[in-house]
C-alpha cells in the first residue's frame, strides 16, 4: 500500500509539472486559432496559415485529417507519425515545438472526438484566442449524438470563453449563439456569399466557399486584408482529404472521379455531386464508389441511409466489408440493380467495370473513407 501511494504521488506531481511546463509553452504563442467543425477542418487551418503567412504574420499550423501535417512558417511539411494511434497529448508537443520558433501565431485543428475530450482540449490545453467551427452536420452520433444539437453543443465546446469565435453554420447559428453568449464569447456568423465565384477561380481544387469566406474572416480579424489573404490561399496545398477531379479517358468514354472521400454527409456529397455537374453539364451517367472498412461499419451504414436522398445510377462497393454493407444497403430501400459488389479492387479493375455501362461521360465520386482501398483508388487516378 506504502509503495502505490508513493507511485500516486510521484504521478501527481509529473501532471502538476507537466501541466505548468505546458503552460509556459502556451504563454508564449501570441495567437492561438482552434479550428474544428464536422467538415473542412483540415482546408480551412490551411487557408487561415496561408493568409496569415501572407500577411507576414509568423505562423505554423497542424493539421489532424487525413494525413497529418505541421505547415511551418514558410510553407513546407512536416508529416506526424503516430506509432500508437491519434491522441489528444499530441497537442501538447505541438505547443512545445511551436512556443520554441518565435512565431506570431499557431492555428490548430481540433483532433478530439469525444464532447469531454473537446472541452478539455480547448479549456486545459489550447486555450485558444480565435475559435473556428466550420460547420455542423450529422456525423459521430455514436459519440456526440444521438440529434443534431448534441452534436452542435459538442463542438461548441472549443470555443474560447471570453474570446472570439467565427462560423459558417447558419441552421443551428441561434443555438450557437445562446452556448456562446453564457460563456461570454463574441460568436459572428460569416456569410459564404461574401466570396465570389471569381475569388473561387484562384484554386486547383475544389474548395467550398464557406471554408474561404471563414478562412478571410478570420485573416481580416488578425488584420490581413482580404486581397492579401486570398493571394496567400491560392498557393496552399490541399489537404489529402480535400475533394478533387480526376479525368480518365477509356475506350472511347470520359471518366470524371471527385475524390470526396473526407465528404461522409448528405449536403457535402450532394454539393460536390451539383458542383461538377454545373461544369460538365452533359454527363450522363453518376456512380457512387463506397470504401467500406471493418472499423468503421458504423460511418458506412450511416452512408447507406444518406444515399437514399440521393440521386445515382449505380453504387460501387470496395474494401473490407462489401458483402454486409451490399446486404443493409438492400434491407435500406436501395435496389439491388443499383449495387456492384466489387470488394478489395485495384484501380484497373474498377474501371473495367464502370465502363461496362452505356453512357460515354461517367461521373464517380469516392466516399466513406480514404484509408484502405479508397487510398489505392485516388493513386490510381492521380498516377493516370
Amino acid at each position: 500500500m506504502f509503495i502505490l501511494t508513493i507511485i500516486l504521488i510521484i504521478f501527481i506531481l509529473y501532471a502538476v509539472f507537466e501541466y505548468k511546463q505546458h503552460q509556459k509553452f502556451r504563454n508564449k504563442i501570441p495567437l492561438v486559432i482552434h479550428i474544428n467543425g464536422t467538415r473542412g477542418k483540415s482546408s480551412v487551418t490551411r487557408l487561415i496559415a496561408a493568409g496569415l503567412q501572407a500577411g507576414n504574420i509568423r505562423t505554423i499550423a497542424k493539421t489532424t485529417g487525413s494525413a497529418p501535417r505541421i505547415i511551418l512558417e514558410n510553407g513546407n511539411e512536416i508529416p506526424i507519425v503516430r506509432y500508437f494511434g491519434a491522441n489528444i497529448k499530441e497537442q501538447l508537443k505541438i505547443f512545445r515545438f511551436a512556443s520554441r520558433r518565435n512565431i506570431d501565431a499557431l492555428v490548430l485543428e481540433c483532433m478530439a472526438i469525444n464532447p469531454e475530450y473537446q472541452w478539455i482540449t480547448e479549456q486545459k490545453m489550447t486555450k485558444s484566442d480565435i475559435g473556428v467551427i466550420t460547420n455542423i452536420r450529422l456525423d459521430h452520433l455514436d459519440l456526440m449524438g444521438p440529434g443534431i444539437k448534441n452534436v452542435a453543443k459538442s463542438l461548441c465546446n472549443t470555443l474560447p470563453k471570453n474570446g472570439k469565435a467565427f462560423t459558417c453554420e447558419q441552421k443551428l447559428f441561434p443555438f450557437m449563439k445562446k452556448v456562446s453568449d453564457r460563456q461570454n464569447i463574441d460568436l459572428q456568423f460569416v456569410e459564404s456569399n461574401n466570396t465570389t465565384d471569381e475569388d473561387m477561380k484562384v484554386f486547383p481544387y475544389i474548395e467550398h466557399k464557406e471554408n474561404v469566406a471563414l478562412a478571410l474572416e478570420v485573416c481580416d480579424s488578425c488584420g490581413v486584408k482580404k486581397e492579401i489573404a486570398l493571394n496567400g490561399m491560392k498557393k496552399v496545398n490541399p489537404d489529402i482529404g480535400a475533394t478533387q477531379l480526376f479525368i480518365l479517358k477509356k475506350d472511347n468514354k470520359e471518366i470524371y472521379f471527385a475524390h470526396s472521400f473526407a465528404a461522409n454527409d448528405p449536403e457535402s456529397t450532394t454539393f460536390v455531386m451539383q458542383y461538377i455537374k454545373n461544369l460538365h453539364k452533359d454527363i450522363e451517367f453518376t456512380g457512387i464508389v463506397l470504401n467500406t472498412r471493418a472499423d468503421r461499419m458504423f460511418r458506412s451504414k450511416q452512408l447507406i441511409r444518406m444515399l437514399n436522398t440521393i440521386q445515382f445510377d449505380m453504387m460501387y462497393l470496395i474494401g473490407e466489408q462489401t458483402s454486409t454493407i451490399k446486404s443493409y444497403a438492400i434491407k435500406h430501400n436501395i435496389s439491388q440493380n443499383k449495387i456492384c459488389n466489387l470488394g478489395w479492387i485495384k484501380g484497373s479493375e474498377l474501371i473495367k467495370q464502370v465502363i461496362k455501362v452505356k453512357p460515354k461521360r461517367i461521373l464517380l465520386i469516392g466516399i466513406g473513407n480514404i484509408g484502405g482501398n479508397g487510398g489505392i483508388i485516388v493513386k490510381y487516378f492521380s498516377e493516370k
